[in-house]
């Protein structure tokens, strides 16, 4: 049996954490609060893990089947008698999942950023902020009803706007971390209103009471069906108001547009973003209502897949032409997640129906490794030369050998070359989507070679292509390749990169709770990987060493790769709709009406007011005199208006 007590203290501990560095870290312990915080999530993390055993192999299975327990629950608010916002931890498959994944990206970025940001006047403010985004994204998977799973979300959305912003004294930090935050609002108010669509005809906020009466045929179901609007019933148009919400943390289109401008915050903070914190959110609230989804509203799941295949195509795309190394990560991150989402999309529940939810997740899983590698060994090479941009390196595989070598791990798994953690993964989605759909198996097929030649674009660039001079960046020659602390996260992460792919994952993680059989095709496989080498190839070709070709290529397809580098213009179009349109049209007007008609109704009643106040002024002027001749004058009108009615 699960027990409740320590199971809570894996989110309590980095909030306690949280609380104790910002209320006294900078006071009193500076030096030491990266270490403070480094030990309460290793602490999170030694639980999760016991967690993990317990629940996989002890107490989580009955019948052969994954069980969903509510280790805690308590009731926070009473709306009605049968509706009320409570707190507690649900664990099952993929909760459990996550908080192992959780903890250990957060204590990788944890004792990496002890070296990475050593000498940081807000050292302290960084560890706390560290801490209460692991606390919100803990929170957020272990949640029991969809209300506080949008607590925590929102939670997480502030959490990434400090870190985001942490170096405030950067106008385009502050900028990116305004607009981060800003645009997942709109996405968020989307979400807000799909769970009061649910929970309105489901009369329920809690996640297996919600999913169990609209999943099965019941009075719930039938009216939230029968109830449409514009074509849609209600409860598509819920999933879908929920999805935006997914849609907006997870940067798929058209709510992609923060993720490369939060590349602002530190390096460590982008590798807990994108690896395992608030970008993965989005993937697992649609798995998290995943039942309803794929059993009540296919419609919505089509939606679900189709945007994550543009999505994951368009980053793909537009990684191929940025420079800024982080950029590249950064639409990376959007394309991986963009897998994620439609491999749900294609998904069906149950048995080799859910072979897409199982190999979503696995990705998810194995995705996390790899991109938190990837992330961390860019901040190495930042570190190093002092600069984000690939011009500024080159040649650094003598200098920086560990960096070197776990990169380029990392950059194979990525690109699914096997035996490496994301060939396995990518290959259950690619499998998933030739049996559902097969023009989002050839647009992924199209997207996986691309992510092999973008990822190995980057890795000639940093470590080979020519010689690295110091004169070419603001590399200082004060340092060596990375302290300890930065290189053991490196080396871990580079050991499950190659590692993570062999876990049976279809046997912990699937759809219904149920192991999933699946076997593993070489000639399924022989595809992919051939093209994925067939990329790789070309991008030795092109950028192993200082050419001509690339800028040839570029100048060749003019204005194509002009839309992709300028990331087709999405940045533009937002600003023309929102300073154009939005504020010309309906901003300026609304102003004057605000100025001219509300305010200045109520400044015409201040005027009148003061015009009537100064008129009477003489009323009131003290003298005994004046007031006998007023009371007299008023006895007198008071007569003669008796003796006219009475005449």
């Amino acid at each position: 049996m699960l027990n409740s007590n320590y199971i809570a203290l894996i989110p309590l501990l980095p909030i306690i954490s949280f609380l104790i560095i910002g209320l006294a870290g900078r006071r009193y312990f500076p030096t030491f609060s990266g270490v403070l915080g480094t030990l309460s999530l290793l602490a999170s993390f030694v639980l999760s893990v016991f967690t993990a055993y317990q629940y996989f192999f002890d107490a989580g299975k009955v019948n052969g089947v994954y069980q969903k327990i509510t280790a805690m629950k308590f009731v926070w608010l009473q709306f009605a008698p049968n509706i009320s916002i409570d707190m507690g931890i649900l664990l099952d498959p993929i909760s459990v999942m996550m908080i192992v994944i959780v903890t250990f990206i957060s204590l990788m970025v944890h004792v990496y950023s002890m070296g990475y940001m050593k000498g940081e006047p807000r050292y302290a403010a960084y560890y706390a902020f560290l801490s209460l985004f692991t606390f919100s994204m803990l929170g957020l998977v272990l949640s029991t009803n969809i209300f506080q799973i949008y607590i925590f979300w929102e939670l997480v959305g502030v959490s990434s706007f400090l870190l985001i912003g942490f170096y405030y004294e950067k106008p385009s930090a502050v900028a990116a971390s305004k607009k981060a935050f800003i645009v997942t609002r709109f996405a968020d108010l989307g979400f807000l209103i799909g769970i009061l669509v649910l929970s309105y005809f489901a009369e329920t906020l809690d996640f297996q009471t919600l999913i169990q009466r609209l999943t099965v045929q019941s009075s719930y179901l039938s009216s939230i069906i029968s109830a449409s609007f514009l074509g849609c019933s209600a409860l598509t148009w819920g999933l879908l108001l929920v999805f935006a919400g997914g849609a907006g943390k997870s940067a798929m289109f058209p709510f992609h547009i923060w993720l490369p401008d939060a590349m602002e915050g530190p390096t460590p903070v982008s590798a807990l973003i994108h690896a395992a914190t608030m970008v993965v959110a989005g993937v697992y609230l649609v798995a998290r209502l995943f039942p309803i989804f794929s059993n009540s509203c296919p419609e919505a799941l089509d939606v679900v897949a189709y945007i994550g295949i543009f999505s994951s195509l368009l980053a793909a795309i537009i990684a191929c032409t940025q420079t800024d190394i982080k950029r590249v990560l950064a639409y990376s991150t959007m394309s991986q997640i963009g897998f994620m989402m439609f491999a749900l999309g294609v998904s069906g529940y149950g048995g080799e129906k859910g072979l897409g939810f199982m190999a979503s997740m696995f990705h998810l899983f194995t995705h996390s490794i790899f991109k938190a590698l990837l992330f961390l060994g860019a901040g190495a090479v930042i570190h190093y030369v002092h600069s984000n941009d690939m011009k500024d390196m080159g040649g650094l595989r003598k200098l920086m050998p560990i960096t070197h070598i776990t990169f380029l791990l990392a950059c194979l798994a990525i690109a699914g070359i096997p035996p490496f953690a994301g060939f396995f993964s990518k290959e259950e989605i690619l499998a998933a989507c030739w049996n559902s759909n097969k023009i989002i198996f050839g647009a992924a097929v199209l997207t996986a070679g691309l992510t092999a030649f973008y990822m190995f674009r980057l890795y000639f660039n940093i470590f080979w292509n020519k010689e690295f001079k110091a004169s070419n960046s603001n590399h200082i020659e004060h340092h060596g390749e990375a302290p300890g602390t930065m290189l053991l996260p490196l080396i871990i992460l580079a050991a499950l990169s190659v590692t993570a792919g062999f876990v049976p994952f279809s046997k912990l993680v699937t759809s219904d709770g149920a192991g999933l059989e699946t076997e593993f095709h070489i000639g399924f496989a022989i595809g992919p990987v051939l093209l994925a080498v067939a990329a790789i190839l070309f991008a030795w070709f092109m950028y192993c060493k200082e050419s001509a070709v690339p800028q040839k290529i570029a100048d060749a397809l003019k204005g194509f790769y002009t839309a992709a580098y300028r990331k087709f213009y999405f940045d533009e179009i937002y600003l023309f709709i929102t300073k154009k349109i939005i504020f010309n049209l309906i901003g300026r007007p609304a102003a004057w009406i605000d100025k001219n008609i509300f305010d200045g109704f109520m400044n015409l009643i201040a005027t009148v007011t003061e015009d009537v106040s100064e008129g009477i002024r003489s009323f009131q002027s003290g003298k005994v005199q004046e007031y006998a001749i007023y009371f007299f004058a008023g006895t007198l009108g008071f007569v003669l208006l008796f003796i006219y009615l009475w005449t």
